[in-house]
């Protein structure tokens, strides 16, 4: 089955190595080139090149704008030959549009799937990541296999826009926990305690988490390269922020945690690993 795959940013790329690494027969596209060279994979020319020439396509791109330009372009996705194919999207969408790219794909003979995917780029390496996927169940079964690679929890949730909210609402727990963990991590400097002793103890005590188990190197380092930027984090929360207005639901904590991710583009900042909030409240 010859799979195709666009977008190749940080875990995109990621994900794509990995269903290369597992076997799969692949074609890419990306619309920066040079970022598909070291694949060793077929690239084609445009979105609409790919669609004809793969019978499932992943999709994994910044946000919900940039998946409509890749479907709707001159030489989108949807000018290619898309009967009978099944797209996998694993960006994280507004959940409203998510709907029309369920019609659109309909509409020209093929099935989409929502699959955003909780993790980043270790884990989509490892072949660890959590899959989450609305749509139709047969589509699902179809492409299983594939996220197998990639996955090691797959969650069906069939009506759509299910697995575009739950990710959300995960990354509401992503974000909040990422936020106290840098928060506790200043005072506890501030306090006197040594960076990698405040580390140790939250490590031992009521910070344990898979958020400080994943981050615990880049805060003691400042390494803040990134493996999921603050800008995606806050683009995420304020997705967030949409769904508990559509609720007619107050968000607290998310709230709180959109802002301080927000403070990154003011410190210019965004484009770094989400834990560099931590620099954000360290020099407040």
């Amino acid at each position: 089955m010859k799979t195709g795959f666009i977008g190749l940013g940080h875990l995109g790329k990621a994900i794509a190595q990995r269903l290369i690494s597992e076997g799969t027969d692949m074609v890419v596209w990306n619309r920066t080139k040079g970022k598909a060279a070291d694949l060793g994979v077929e690239i084609a020319d445009s979105p609409a090149q790919l669609t004809s020439k793969a019978d499932v396509i992943f999709v994994n791109l910044f946000d919900s704008n940039a998946v409509r330009s890749v479907l709707t372009a001159d030489n989108g996705l949807l000018k290619g030959d898309c009967k009978g194919k099944v797209i996998v999207d694993t960006t994280t969408n507004h959940y409203d549009e998510v709907i029309d790219f369920h019609e659109m794909m309909k509409t020209q003979g093929a099935t989409y799937l929502e699959s955003p995917v909780l993790g980043s780029i270790v884990p989509a390496s490892q072949g660890t990541l959590t899959v989450l996927v609305s749509g139709e169940k047969s589509a699902f079964d179809r492409v299983h296999p594939l996220l197998q690679k990639i996955g090691k929890n797959i969650f069906h949730l069939d009506k759509p826009t299910l697995a575009t909210k739950m990710k959300l609402i995960n990354n509401l727990c992503l974000g909040s926990f990422m936020a106290t963990i840098a928060e506790a991590l200043a005072f506890g400097e501030e306090a006197g305690i040594a960076r990698d002793k405040v580390l140790e103890v939250l490590g031992a005590g009521a910070g344990n988490s898979g958020v400080l188990n994943a981050k615990k190197e880049k805060l003691l380092k400042e390494d803040f390269s990134a493996h999921f930027k603050a800008s995606l984090m806050y683009k995420d929360l304020h997705y967030l922020h949409d769904l508990a207005w559509a609720l007619k639901r107050p968000l607290f904590t998310g709230s709180i945690a959109k802002e301080l991710f927000g403070m990154t583009f003011l410190k210019n900042m965004e484009e770094q690993d989400f834990a560099v909030v931590y620099k954000v409240l360290k020099k407040l």
